[in-house]
């Protein structure tokens, strides 16, 4: 599937989700790129998976802000290839650096930048711990088999609009209990009032 067929497929799913992220955060290797970048050398030339290309300029289309969160420890390696595939300057962060953390350094980092709180993102890696650890902090994280994909893009979709629904059902609930307990200390002070009325 061509690039711009797959551009069009995203901006046809985007369309379909009332709430949608301002901030998609994708991991490199083995997400966007077939390979691991420590294991390659500058002067080759990279290629993205097949859909990871039209997915981005979907989101870009859409007013969806991208970010990258890698721990990979050639960072030179990885920024050469985003600037040689020519999407570099499509992400307003660029987090690559080795951690143990599990990337929640990386999160920390591109919250600071952007201002986008974490539960208004969504992320994409294929290493499981790294899912882990970021759902934790609010994030909405999709595990990739092979790359990011329309499928993939899809059920992250589904899931972001699954939390944000949970997490209105949720203040909802609070709002709810709140309002009945000011009503019910409102009524405990006018009945307190009014038996001090009828003492006087």
């Amino acid at each position: 599937m061509g690039d711009e067929k797959v551009k069009a497929e995203a901006l046809e799913l985007l369309g379909m989700f009332q709430a949608l992220p301002r901030l998609v955060v994708f991991d490199l290797d083995y997400t966007l790129w077939p390979f691991y970048c420590e294991c390659r050398s500058k002067r080759e030339m990279p290629s993205l998976y097949p859909h990871a290309r039209g997915i981005l300029y979907a989101l870009k289309e859409k007013g969806i802000d991208l970010a990258i969160a890698s721990r990979s420890p050639t960072a030179d390696i990885a920024k050469t290839f985003l600037d040689k595939l020519s999407i570099k300057s499509m992400f307003v962060a660029q987090e690559i650096f080795s951690s143990w953390t599990h990337k929640t350094d990386h999160f920390q980092k591109i919250h600071s930048r952007t201002d986008v709180p974490f539960n208004s993102m969504l992320f994409f890696d294929d290493e499981n711990r790294n899912i882990q650890a970021v759902s934790k902090m609010g994030v909405t994280s999709m595990l990739v088999n092979k790359g990011v994909t329309v499928g993939a893009l899809r059920q992250g979709l589904t899931k972001y609009s699954e939390n944000v629904n949970i997490s209105e059902r949720n203040k909802q609930k609070w709002h709810t209990k709140f309002s009945q307990n000011s009503n019910v200390s409102e009524k405990s002070s006018n009945s307190s009032e009014k038996n001090e009325s009828e003492d006087n």
